[in-house]
């Protein structure tokens, strides 16, 4: 169940209570800053709820919305279009407070005409209720329209009962968009509102430094790890709708970088200019300044100082929460040369939003390459070694450092891995009909090699269950698996949904979900 609330007597109160989380997302009054902003770091519970909310008060209004996932989500703060990482000379990330790659973001797009932006800009606009920088839209706020924390009416969309509310971005204050899809996907970023910042979240280039000396060195530059996976829900089914392609050209694609150059063009015409009007004439292009930001230079190297050697990730399991993690790095000779290589290895937790936890895990490792040829190191990171270090939002973090001898030259890969648990099997024993008996089977196991308490499991169901069952378990051994079956009498018809969840002491958030219809009668 969720409900929103809506007053215009004293600005906006948007709450949001839901049986599965806990908590209320409010648009606080006075601050300035949305509590909503820092909830997105608390996972889905945090960032998905304020969107929810978000959804249903447009939705309310009549304008068409939808949530949307962005994977390895940017946050450019500087406004260059570059997420810089930095790592030190053992292979270990640095804590960058600037600029970040979250695991995920979540925003929502809301269907509108747009006539304060040339024709063909309408449509598909994003709205971010989970902002995580304060808006540029420096336009509405020397008109001097009233707002209310983010909302004010807007002469840009209307409906039969007159001027609708629109979620606007006022100067200075933690709100985010509208930002037209299509804008962003062609790099218009000197379109309000808010255009360059989305642009940034799923187009934006990583640069990593390395910082040793008091001096930084640029490592790597890889133009497609930001913005993956784009989704939404499919429309009548669970599965995922992949959206990529309304954000941005095929990653590699000629076209793709054509637009990231453009949006770095217009991004200096605004420094000078300010953003968009619709009156105004439309600039001039110019050509890109020599003076680019630091992070898109890289000074030439002779031939001799290029190693010519390639590092590559690969895990040998899955990557499942309570076992050992395998992996092994592949060294690559490409050049017809011997080659001997020093590997700084490093693995440390991730939050999700990409700020780095002390490291628990280092090596080094001594290669020697033949001409063209290849070797795998082999690694492995014990469960005992990480799990006292591990995150609440699972997410592990490994890189390696690589340095030759005869080459001032540094090599650098890493890779993010996610742990897993395994999901609860939910089992419907039976036919499911209103006002008749129905049991359910729960399975659900301990995945870790250690005991666990306070373990609590939760079933729910709309139109199955009255109530949330709460199933008090208490102890759980080591790699137990059990079972439980529950019963209820569905009181309502049609497709619905049994949602399950395990937490205890060590872990929180196993999941399981089955989808069952219910029949009127026999």
């Amino acid at each position: 169940m969720m409900t929103v609330g809506c007053s215009m007597e004293n600005g906006v109160r948007i709450t949001m209570a839901s049986t599965l989380q806990s908590g209320l997302a409010v648009w606080p009054s006075g601050s300035g800053t949305p509590q909503a902003a820092s909830q997105c770091a608390m996972g889905s519970a945090g960032s998905l709820q304020p969107s929810c909310a978000q959804v249903r008060m447009m939705r309310c209004l009549g304008i068409p919305t939808r949530v949307i996932t962005n994977f390895d989500s940017g946050h450019d703060t500087d406004g260059n279009l570059i997420i810089d990482e930095y790592y030190d000379n053992t292979g270990r990330i640095l804590e960058n407070k600037k600029d970040a790659v979250w695991n995920f973001h979540v925003w929502n797009e809301c269907w509108m005409a747009r006539k304060d932006l040339p024709p063909g800009y309408g449509g598909w606009q994003v709205l971010d209720a989970t902002p995580q920088e304060t808006s540029n839209g420096e336009a509405l706020q020397k008109k001097g329209r009233t707002h209310f924390h983010g909302i004010r009416p807007c002469p840009y969309l209307t409906c039969s009962n007159g001027p609708s509310w629109l979620f606007c971005s006022p100067s200075g204050l933690y709100c985010c968009g509208p930002a037209s899809v299509r804008a962003i996907k062609e790099g218009e970023v000197d379109l309000n509102y808010d255009t360059a910042f989305v642009f940034s979240m799923v187009n934006a280039d990583c640069v990593s430094w390395l910082v040793h000396g008091g001096k930084e060195q640029r490592l790597h530059r890889d133009t497609n790890s930001v913005g993956n996976f784009i989704s939404t829900k499919s429309i009548q089914s669970d599965d995922r709708d992949d959206i990529t392609e309304n954000y941005k050209y095929e990653e590699g694609s000629p076209q793709e970088r054509q637009v990231f150059l453009k949006a770095l063009q217009k991004l200096k015409i605004r420094r000078f200019k300010g953003p968009y009007r619709a009156n105004s004439p439309s600039s001039k292009p110019m050509p890109l300044s020599q003076n680019r930001p630091r992070s898109l230079h890289r000074p030439s190297l002779r031939p001799s100082d290029v190693i010519q050697v390639s590092l590559k990730f690969q895990l040998l399991d899955p990557p499942n929460m309570g076992q050992d993690i395998r992996f092994v790095l592949l060294a690559l000779n490409m050049s017809l040369q011997f080659k001997d290589l020093k590997v700084s290895l490093s693995a440390q937790s991730l939050l999700h939003d990409g700020s780095p936890l002390p490291p628990f895990w280092q090596d080094t490792a001594f290669i020697t390459l033949c001409p063209e040829e290849a070797k795998t190191h082999p690694c492995q990171i014990p469960y005992s070694k990480y799990s006292q270090y591990l995150s609440t939002d699972k997410l592990i973090h490994i890189s390696a450092l690589g340095e030759e001898k005869s080459s001032p030259e540094k090599i650098l890969v890493d890779k993010i891995i996610t742990l897993t648990y395994p999901a609860i099997v939910i089992n419907v024993l039976g036919a499911a009909i209103v006002n008749q008996p129905l049991s359910i089977q729960v399975i659900f196991s301990n995945p870790l090699s250690e005991q666990v308490e306070d373990c609590v499991l939760t079933v729910e169901g709309s139109g199955l269950f009255k109530k949330q069952q709460r199933v008090l378990i208490g102890v759980f051994k080591p790699q137990h698996r059990a079972s439980i079956t529950l019963k209820t009498v569905p009181f309502k018809s049609g497709q619905r949904q049994i949602q399950a969840n395990l937490r205890s002491n060590k872990f929180k958030d196993i999941k399981g979900y089955r989808n069952v219809y219910v029949d009127l009668t026999l």
